[in-house]
């Protein structure tokens, strides 16, 4: 029987079957040049196909690996979210099509210390719920959240508010989302954040310059404490100098060039009750720098340990002196909630105190309200070692925070300091008049101390007396002075502890 060309046969159904499925393989993995070749041989030799089965493999293999690692490219691991480059590729197709979008970046406070204290794999789960937290928020406003690295976080809003007071409250909702109580391991954590925004176009014409004002924006929001805060024109010029400015502050410190003085602390018959060392910098042909200035930069930058333990080891070493020369008086040292929150700090303190022979009960550490905001766990454990270590607390700038009655009634403090913002103006501004005499019943109910900051007047100090207060501190009994000029003032003042 003479063989039929198989050119001529119309095409059976299984050969059919494979000349499709070859066909749409190598156009899918992207091999459209087999297809002509593969058409020849379906039509001729129909049982050599299968041999296309490895090289589309390969092809298709090669497509799949490259689209997740595109994929993998703009795509945050931990959390699932777009990365950095995702979020400037979207950044760039905004200021392309000339849209009016808005960045919000959000970094979380102290973020370090709680992975130091719970470990970085629950570190990460808490990134993955504020991740889920942010991505709930925006999906009614169509924003592109993102994860720019460690724990900060970017929102590009799409068709943002105009008015300046909307899109504060635009980014407060997103912080907002951040600090509601997080159930975590039988503990209930907060989680604060500093918020920076910039507008396209109005701050920026480009992607670059809307990246680096919302981060401008960010971080005046971390040194000023404000929580959320919109770009202001201006506002990078400063930039340079504060980076020069940290790292001449950091050489300071290596080398001992911050000094500390020391304001007294006097009661209303005239006895010392205690100083605080307070701490001065002057810059080398420059001046000197306003301690609010250089303090809250080393607080938003991570340098307040090292001038926390700076400032620790200057009143310290003072104290050993004038116990010395018989002059027996605590000092307070000023120390940020970053400090409290550092593994073995009490200890630290304790430790210092023992190298210099100087009894813990000399030495008082001062908090603000601001640590009632923190870790409360954390905070109390640290502040029951310190007591239980004999280091007195007292309470700074009390009146200017967020204070909850039941937990200022739990902190293990002694002393209450009512902030020079109320006490300077008490004598015009009955409204003040009336804080500063509810803060001293209130302290002496629960049976703490009350020192009142910044008096300056000898009508001030009347009214303070007649309210009860303990003691005063400001210009009107000395202003703050260096080591050897404290120590000339104390002398004839205070030969003994001084006993309350």
């Amino acid at each position: 029987m003479e063989r039929t060309p198989r050119s001529v046969l119309g095409p059976d159904r299984a050969g059919f079957a494979v000349r499709t499925a070859v066909f749409l393989g190598v156009g899918f993995a992207g091999a459209a040049p087999l297809v002509p070749l593969a058409d020849v041989v379906a039509r001729h030799e129909p049982l050599l196909l299968p041999l296309f089965g490895v090289p589309i493999a390969v092809l298709f293999a090669a497509w799949w690996f490259g689209r997740q690692r595109v994929r993998e490219g703009v795509t945050d691991q931990l959390t699932g979210l777009p990365n950095r480059a995702a979020l400037h590729l979207a950044a760039v197709q905004a200021a392309t099509e000339r849209a009016r979008h808005a960045l919000v970046l959000i970094d979380l406070d102290r973020f370090r210390s709680l992975n130091d204290t719970l470990g970085h794999l629950a570190g990460d789960r808490l990134l993955v719920q504020v991740a889920q937290r942010l991505q709930s928020l925006a999906l009614d406003t169509g924003a592109l959240v993102a994860r720019l690295g460690g724990d900060e976080f970017a929102v590009l809003v799409p068709e943002p508010p105009e008015e300046t007071a909307a899109l504060l409250g635009l980014a407060r909702a997103f912080a907002a989302e951040v600090a509601a109580p997080i159930q975590f391991g039988g503990l209930q954590l907060i989680l604060e954040s500093s918020t920076g925004i910039a507008v396209l176009p109005d701050h920026a014409a480009d992607a670059e310059a809307l990246l680096r004002r919302a981060d401008i924006a960010m971080a005046h929001a971390q040194r000023s404490r404000a929580g959320v805060t919109l770009y202001q024109p201006g506002q990078e010029e400063d930039t340079p100098l504060r980076l020069g400015l940290l790292g001449e502050l950091r050489r300071a410190l290596d080398l001992g060039e911050v000094q500390v003085h020391y304001q007294p602390k006097v009661a209303f018959d005239g006895s010392v009750v205690g100083l605080e060392a307070l701490v001065r910098w002057s810059r080398a042909g420059r001046g000197p720098v306003s301690p609010e200035e250089f303090v809250g930069l080393a607080e938003s930058s991570g340098l307040m340990p090292q001038l926390t333990d700076y400032v620790l080891e200057a009143a310290v070493s003072q104290l050993a002196h004038w116990r010395a020369e018989g002059i027996e008086v605590p000092v307070a040292v000023n120390i940020s909630p970053r400090d409290v929150m550092r593994p073995g700090f009490a200890a630290g303190v304790a430790g210092r105190l023992e190298r210099h022979g100087v009894p813990a009960g000399a030495l008082q550490l001062e908090i603000t309200e601001r640590l009632l905001l923190e870790d409360g766990q954390r905070a109390a454990e640290t502040l029951e070692e310190l007591r239980g270590h004999g280091v007195g607390m007292s309470l700074d700038d009390f009146g200017t925070g967020y204070s909850s009655l039941v937990r200022l009634r739990r902190l293990p403090v002694g002393e209450l300091k009512i902030d020079r913002s109320f006490v300077s103006r008490m004598v015009a501004d009955d409204h003040d008049a009336a804080v500063v005499r509810c803060s001293v019943q209130l302290a002496h109910s629960l049976g703490l101390t009350v020192v009142a900051e910044g008096v300056e007047d000898d009508e001030t100090w009347k009214r303070l007396q007649g309210m009860g207060c303990d003691a005063v501190q400001g210009w009107l009994v000395s202003k703050a002075m260096p080591a050897d000029q404290a120590t000339a003032w104390l002398r004839g003042r205070v030969t003994a502890p001084h006993q309350r």
